[in-house]
C-alpha cells in the first residue's frame, strides 16, 4: 500500500494569513474563491481540521497570486 502523505505543519496558518491579507470574511472568500464549498470550511482549513483539496489550494492561488507550491511548502514564507 502505501504511507499518508505528510500534512503542511504550517499550511492552516498560511491561509489564515492569505484571507487576512484579502481582508476578506470568511463567507467573502468563498465567493473570491469561486469554489462550491460551505464558508465553514475555511474555518476547518485554517484550524488545521480539514486539509483543503487540490482545487481549493488552486484557488487560494490564484485570489492571492501566491504560487501554490509556496503555499504548501513549509520551508518557504508567504506574505
Amino acid at each position: 500500500m502505501g504511507y499518508p502523505r505528510p500534512r503542511p505543519v504550517h499550511l492552516a496558518a498560511k491561509l489564515l494569513r492569505i484571507r487576512q491579507a484579502l481582508n476578506l470574511s470568511q463567507s467573502e472568500l468563498v465567493e473570491r474563491l469561486g469554489v462550491e464549498i460551505d464558508y465553514n470550511y475555511i474555518s476547518k482549513y485554517e484550524l488545521n481540521k480539514n486539509e483543503p483539496p487540490l482545487a481549493v489550494l488552486l484557488a487560494y492561488s490564484r485570489a492571492s497570486g501566491i504560487p501554490v507550491a509556496r503555499i504548501i511548502d513549509d520551508d518557504k514564507e508567504i506574505i
